[in-house]
C-alpha cells in the first residue's frame, strides 16, 4: 500500500478545491425541498462548478455520467440524477459531489431530511454526522488508520444502525481514489500509522436497519437490501502536525 504524503503546498491546493466545492454545496442546499428533482439539483452544480472554473470529478470517472450522487431513501450511495425522481415531504437525500482545481480532487457528502423528518430518521442523520465528526478526531499523528474505523463503527452500532461494509472511504489528492482504503468499521489500533501529510476522504455510510446492500441493474445505485434508509456524510480531511485539517467544512 503505497500512501502518498502531501506537502504544505499540495494540501494548500487541496483547500482551495474543498472550499470550491463547499461553494457547490452551498448552491444546491436551498433547493434541497419538496417538488425539486434530483435532475433540478444536478443542474444548479454544473452551473456553479462551471462558474468557480472547476472540473466535475464523477462525470465520466468509470462512465458515471453526472456531477451529482442523489441517493434518496434507501439508496445508499451512487444514486444517478433523474426528472422523474421529485423530492417529498418525508424524504431523506444524500447528496456526494467532488470537484478537481489545479489538477487536485476534493470529496464531501452530506444527508438532507426533506421537509420533517421521523424520529427515528431525524437521529440517523445525527448520528452518522457525529460520527463523522467522532472520526475526524481521530486524525492525529502517530494514530492508526483503525482509530478512524472504529470511531464511526462504535458510535452507529451503540445506536442500533447497520454500518455499510460495501463502500469504504479512501485516501485522495491527485487522484479520486487513492491508497488507504478508510473503512467505517474495525478494530482501533490497527492498520496504517497517521502521518502528516496524509489526507484522507472520510464517509460513513450507515443505515437505518441492517449493514447489507445491492447493487440495482443500473450498476452505480447502491440500496439497502432491507429497505431502511441510508445516510451518508463526508468530508476531506488532512492530517497535519497540528491536528485535523477538513478541507470541505
Amino acid at each position: 500500500m503505497a500512501i502518498m504524503i502531501k506537502s504544505a503546498q499540495e494540501i494548500e491546493k487541496m483547500r482551495i478545491s474543498g472550499k470550491a466545492l463547499r461553494q457547490v454545496h452551498n448552491a444546491i442546499a436551498p433547493h434541497v425541498v419538496p417538488g425539486a428533482s434530483t435532475m433540478d439539483l444536478e443542474r444548479i452544480a454544473v452551473a456553479k462548478i462551471a462558474e468557480l472554473g472547476a472540473t466535475a470529478a464523477f462525470k465520466g470517472y468509470h462512465g458515471y455520467p453526472a456531477a451529482l450522487c442523489t441517493s434518496v431513501n434507501e439508496e445508499v450511495v451512487h444514486g444517478m440524477p433523474n426528472e422523474k425522481r421529485i423530492l417529498k415531504e418525508g424524504d431523506i437525500l444524500s447528496i456526494d459531489c467532488g470537484v478537481i482545481i489545479d489538477g487536485f480532487y476534493s470529496d464531501a457528502a452530506v444527508t438532507y431530511a426533506i421537509g420533517k423528518p421521523s424520529e427515528k430518521t431525524r437521529k440517523l442523520l445525527v448520528v452518522t454526522q457525529a460520527s463523522l465528526e467522532a472520526a475526524i478526531e481521530q486524525c492525529q499523528v502517530g494514530g492508526r488508520l483503525g482509530d478512524i474505523s472504529a470511531a464511526v463503527q462504535e458510535m452507529c452500532e451503540a445506536e442500533g444502525f447497520g454500518v455499510v461494509r460495501d463502500f469504504v472511504g479512501h485516501g485522495i489528492g491527485r487522484s479520486m481514489h487513492e491508497d488507504p482504503q478508510v473503512p467505517n468499521f474495525g478494530p482501533a489500533g490497527k492498520g496504517p500509522r497517521l502521518k502528516a501529510g496524509m489526507v484522507l476522504a472520510i464517509e460513513p455510510m450507515i443505515n437505518a436497519g441492517g449493514p447489507d446492500v445491492r447493487v440495482l441493474k443500473d450498476g452505480w445505485t447502491a440500496v439497502t437490501v432491507d429497505g431502511s434508509y441510508s445516510a451518508h456524510f463526508e468530508h476531506t480531511v488532512a492530517i497535519t502536525n497540528d491536528g485535523p485539517l477538513v478541507l470541505t467544512r
